[in-house]
């Protein structure tokens, strides 16, 4: 009796599982991605040109909420200091110490790539997928849910659409392929050794491959720590300039 009830609840997981709409399912992968109050970590950045040649750089970011993002290279010494800053209402700015001034990212080039690294401004800035995308469940796996993102009407993007593998055990989007203007192939995101550190995921390997370039960008997480109350003088354009 006991291993036929347990069945039943195991029929009754299965089928809630099968029945997530498409934007259900991404609003798990936004709570998941953004499930921390605000986080801090220390990444080891690699870049790979085409030929095989590597570029090593240190990086922090700072994120609090869905919507406050900074991101700032410390080494090498030629770089250090460049960082970017994501805030509510699509302000987006980058800094580059050779400048001595903040420059805030108009729409028209937020497809630039962030400091050599093959993240576009897009790519950065801190906002959840369904605030930007509208998905579409194309199939569900054992072990992913794929979706088709397109962008929301009156959002504007770069990419044409999206194609996201989330994971079916814990919504974690572990695989997104990037589709240009001309609905071609343009990049793929990669994450690796996905792991629970307290009570949240994190990917502590990423990698983004512009296959345009054939040109690699890879992170590493390093010191990372949820939940430490960040202030919120660390988002704003004075320390960004700091």
């Amino acid at each position: 009796m006991l291993f036929n009830f347990a069945l039943f609840l195991l029929f009754v997981v299965n089928i809630s599982f099968a029945q997530l709409t498409a934007t259900e399912i991404l609003k798990k992968v936004d709570d998941v991605s953004y499930a921390p109050k605000d986080q801090f970590y220390k990444s080891k950045v690699t870049l790979i040109d085409k030929n095989g040649r590597e570029t090593h750089r240190e990086a922090l970011m700072y994120q609090k909420g869905t919507n406050k993002r900074l991101v700032r290279f410390t080494e090498p010494a030629d770089i250090r200091g460049i960082g970017f800053l994501s805030l509510p209402e699509d302000a987006n700015y980058v800094y580059l110490p050779a400048f001595k001034k903040s420059r805030r990212i108009a729409s028209h080039i937020k497809n630039q790539n962030f400091a050599g690294t093959d993240f576009t401004y897009e790519d950065m800035e801190a906002l959840t997928y369904s605030e930007k995308w509208e998905p579409e469940l194309l199939q569900k796996s054992e072990s992913h849910y794929v979706l088709k993102l397109t962008p929301k009407k009156g959002r504007t993007s770069d990419y044409s659409k999206l194609i996201m593998y989330a994971r079916t055990d814990n919504f974690y989007p572990e695989k997104i392929e990037y589709y240009d203007k001309a609905n071609n192939l343009c990049k793929i995101l990669t994450r690796r050794r996905i792991e629970k550190i307290g009570n949240y995921w994190v990917a502590i390997e990423t990698e983004m491959k512009d296959l345009r370039k054939n040109h690699t960008t890879k992170l590493i997480l390093e010191d990372i720590k949820f939940d430490t109350n960040l202030s919120d003088d660390i988002f704003t354009i004075r320390n960004l300039e700091r």
